[in-house]
C-alpha cells in the first residue's frame, strides 16, 4: 500500500463455481437480492430502489437503497471484466469522491476444490481511514449475502 492509497483486503470461500459467484456481481436480480439482505442484516430497511447496470467495460453501474428517508446512491464505472476471474470498477458514493477518481475495487475469483475462493481488494483516497473498519464490514456482509443466496438460502 502506498502513502496515497488506503487498501482494503476481503477473502471468502463460495460453494459455488467461479461463473456463479462472478455473475452474482452482474444479474441485476441477484444484486437485488444480495444487497437487501446484506442492508436488512445490517439493521437498514432492505428498500433497494434501483439496481442498474451496463455489464461491459466502460459500462456504469447504480445501486442505491433508503436510509433514513434519503436514497443512498452508489455508482462506478467496470474497468475489467474478465469472467470467471476478474472484475475491476470503481466505486463512488459522492461526487467529490467520483472527482478525485480514487476508489476502485479489484475482484478476483479463483477456483478452490468444488468451490470457489473470492478476494476483495478496494483501494481508496487515505482520508477514509477513520472508516476502515465500516467499509471492511459492509464488504464482508455483502459477500456473506453473496455465498447464502448462492448456496439457496436465501430469505
Amino acid at each position: 500500500m502506498s502513502r496515497d492509497t488506503l487498501s482494503l483486503t476481503i477473502t471468502r470461500k463460495f460453494e459455488a463455481a467461479p461463473e456463479r459467484v462472478f455473475d452474482a456481481w452482474l444479474d441485476p436480480a441477484k444484486v437485488r437480492a444480495w444487497m437487501g439482505m446484506a442492508l436488512t442484516d445490517f439493521g437498514l430497511s432492505g428498500d433497494v430502489r434501483r439496481i442498474e447496470i451496463e455489464p461491459r467495460v466502460d459500462g456504469s453501474f447504480t445501486f442505491s437503497d433508503m436510509r433514513e428517508g434519503a436514497e443512498a446512491v452508489h455508482w462506478g464505472t467496470y474497468r475489467v471484466i474478465d469472467r470467471p476471474r476478474k472484475l475491476v470498477f470503481t466505486w463512488f458514493t459522492s461526487e467529490e469522491e467520483e472527482r478525485a477518481n480514487k476508489s476502485v475495487v479489484t475482484v478476483t475469483i479463483e477456483p478452490e476444490g468444488r468451490g470457489s475462493l473470492l478476494t476483495l481488494i478496494h483501494e481508496m483516497d487515505p482520508k477514509w481511514a477513520e472508516y476502515e473498519e465500516q467499509i471492511t464490514s459492509g464488504w464482508t456482509q455483502m459477500l456473506r449475502m453473496q455465498a447464502r443466496l448462492l448456496a439457496g438460502q436465501d430469505r
